[in-house]
């Protein structure tokens, strides 16, 4: 285990897949757990990382499109009823985090008051605490001070970066988006950046104007090569892949990273990234 592990959760995309999950990470260090995004299948390899919802310290949301939140609720039902006791869970993100957390516990409400009628030792629904934040500022999880920082995935408005900070290593979840001054900021030396990456010329070729359309808000592996460049950064981490490569077979992506002077990690779904401080 590195000072800080980066765990890509899940690598897949709103494209159903049966091999990839929707997009989740986890960042992980001694006596600290973050998990970033909410994608389809999260509790499931959350289990495969071997990590169970009550053991997480904090969610971070950089946006809210639906493949990154859609299984939030899972994250929430579980973590409530595998807690001893009723325990908080603080989800961070951008404005508007809270009117979709309000609307996902009235969804569950059925649920939920089916479990305090069937056990005994529960007498109260989850306790998710909601904390909104803008770039620039910054909070405390555990061990680990979290920067926040602006991105750039318009029409989609806000959304946000996170520069993790912990063991003394800098880890950025860039999330969607484009390079933008923002993400420069939040990635300048970093020792870790984590970003989606879409294939310009394979997406390209589906004659379809609606997938042509994520064109304009996604980084390419190229804009996350220039950006991490531009920060100087040590490891550069590629994920959320569109469209997925077979398992495995990461040749063609890792090539159009080749400029990068420092380590390029893709992987599938569970992939551990193990970064370390500068100079140990």
């Amino acid at each position: 285990m590195g000072d800080l592990d980066v765990v890509l959760l899940g690598t897949g995309s709103p494209l159903p897949d049966p091999n990839r999950a929707g997009p989740s990470s986890l960042v992980r260090a001694e006596g600290l757990i973050i998990l970033v995004d909410a994608g389809r299948g999260v509790v499931m390899r959350l289990a495969g990382a071997g990590v169970i919802p009550p053991f997480i310290n904090a969610i971070l949301l950089t946006h809210l499109h639906s493949d990154h939140i859609c299984d939030l609720n899972d994250v929430i039902t579980t973590h409530w009823v595998m807690s001893p006791v009723t325990t908080p869970l603080t989800v961070y993100g951008p404005p508007g985090t809270q009117q979709v957390i309000d609307g996902l516990l009235d969804m569950l409400a059925p649920d939920i008051s089916y479990r305090i009628a069937h056990h005994a030792d529960l007498d109260s629904g989850p306790d998710v605490r909601v904390v909104e934040v803008v770039p620039g500022e910054s909070f405390l999880v555990g061990s680990a001070t979290v920067l926040v920082g602006a991105t750039n995935h318009a029409p989609v408005e806000p959304t946000v970066g996170y520069r993790i900070s912990a063991h003394g290593v800098d880890v950025v979840m860039g999330g969607d988006g484009v390079p933008c001054v923002g993400l420069d900021a939040l990635v300048a030396g970093a020792d870790a950046y984590v970003q989606t990456v879409i294939r310009e010329d394979l997406v390209k070729l589906v004659p379809r104007q609606r997938f042509q359309d994520i064109l304009d808000y996604h980084s390419t592996v190229p804009d996350a090569v220039a950006t991490a460049g531009r920060g100087g950064v040590r490891h550069l981490i590629l994920t959320h892949y569109v469209p997925a490569p077979p398992l495995g077979q990461y040749d063609e992506w890792r090539a159009l990273a080749s400029e990068f002077p420092g380590e390029v990690h893709l992987g599938d779904d569970l992939t551990v990234i193990e970064i370390s401080r500068a100079g140990s």
